[in-house]
């Protein structure tokens, strides 16, 4: 290999062991894992396995015919995988279906390999298989981006209110995109260009998604504040917080931050905590815990089969300690007079 092969392969495999690790990272190691996290992970995981193929292959043409298989297979997972995500973020996502989906999708793979293996039936794969991924990865592609439409909508006229995880959206939609066109149009350019594009998108992505965090961390409370909610935002707001706790009771659990809350309604932290300091004039932790002694109430009501400490960790709280002393400073009482009573 000369120095230019060197840095080409180089920067093609880059992309592609970086987002391995982040596979790992969501499917294995990040704490307080949701549905969301767990299509990304196999979404990344997916692209890694194609783009390897690619990178291996163009430096090596003695590649196995097995991994060459397995590397066209992953190709059918992508779109689906993507649009899995996007729904997933948008709570738009019945997670059963997906589920469903995913495993009719890893058999019917798994059969056409068993049936017409690669390395006996490469002109098949390389014609009519590759040709029919390629297409359902573009409809996936196009459903995403309907799916995203308000955040789109949102791109084009108010790019400032975009959060960070509506622009993780748009940054998966369009490197996946990116990546697809590559591949598309690799036999007018270079079978390596979809790698170099997929490492291109990786970086850059989170470049972005840096510079966004970022920007939003130097809003200041004065500046957030100097702007007040207009009613009409303060009554879909809290009309999205009753529709959520009333039907998943999130508030039950014990490591519920803004930050997740917000994330679950689909809107900024800042608009929420501004929601919550500024318009109902509280904190975080008092406005959950406000629904918390509510649900704990219930339950001392509803039934005796609990004990005191079990009713404080069934509503939400992670010590006894902070439920009863929570209890006391809302109620007047403590929980054990209160079920007497």
């Amino acid at each position: 290999m000369n120095i230019n092969t060197q840095i080409l392969f180089f920067l093609s495999a880059l992309g592609v062991f970086n987002s391995i690790v982040l596979s790992f990272y969501f499917l294995f190691f990040k704490q307080n894992k949701n549905k969301s996290d767990l299509f990304l992970g196999l979404l990344l995981l997916s692209l890694s396995v194609r783009i390897g193929k690619s990178v291996f292959f163009n430096f090596n043409h003695q590649l196995s015919k097995t991994y060459l298989q397995i590397g066209l297979s992953a190709c059918f997972f992508i779109g689906p995988l993507l649009y899995f995500y996007v729904r997933s973020i948008l709570q738009n996502l019945n997670y059963s279906f997906a589920k469903y989906s995913l495993l009719l999708a890893f058999t019917t793979i798994s059969v056409l390999g068993f049936l017409f293996p690669y390395k006996v039936y490469a002109e098949t794969w390389k014609g009519i298989i590759y040709y029919s991924i390629n297409i359902q990865w573009f409809v996936f592609i196009v459903l995403s981006i309907y799916e995203a439409r308000q955040v789109f909508k949102k791109l084009a006229t108010n790019r400032n209110q975009i959060s960070y995880h509506e622009t993780w959206i748009l940054s998966v939609i369009f490197g996946v995109s990116a990546i697809w066109l590559s591949y598309t149009l690799a036999r007018y350019t270079s079978y390596i260009s979809g790698s170099l594009t997929f490492s291109f998108s990786f970086y850059i992505s989170f470049l972005l998604l840096f510079y966004v965090k970022n920007k939003t961390l130097i809003v200041t409370n004065k500046e957030k504040y100097l702007n007040k909610i207009e009613d009409k935002v303060v009554k879909e707001i809290q009309e999205q917080i009753d529709v959520l706790f009333e039907t998943r009771k999130i508030y039950t659990n014990p490591d519920l931050t803004l930050s997740l809350l917000a994330k679950e309604l689909n809107i900024r932290p800042q608009l929420l905590s501004q929601f919550i300091n500024d318009n109902l004039n509280k904190s975080f932790a008092q406005f959950i815990n406000e629904y918390r002694i509510d649900e704990a109430k219930r339950l001392l009501k509803e039934s005796n089969q609990f004990k005191i400490d079990a009713v404080g960790f069934e509503s939400g709280f992670n010590s006894s300690s902070t439920f009863y002393s929570t209890f006391k400073k809302i109620t007047g009482t403590t929980p054990s007079n209160f079920q007497k009573e």
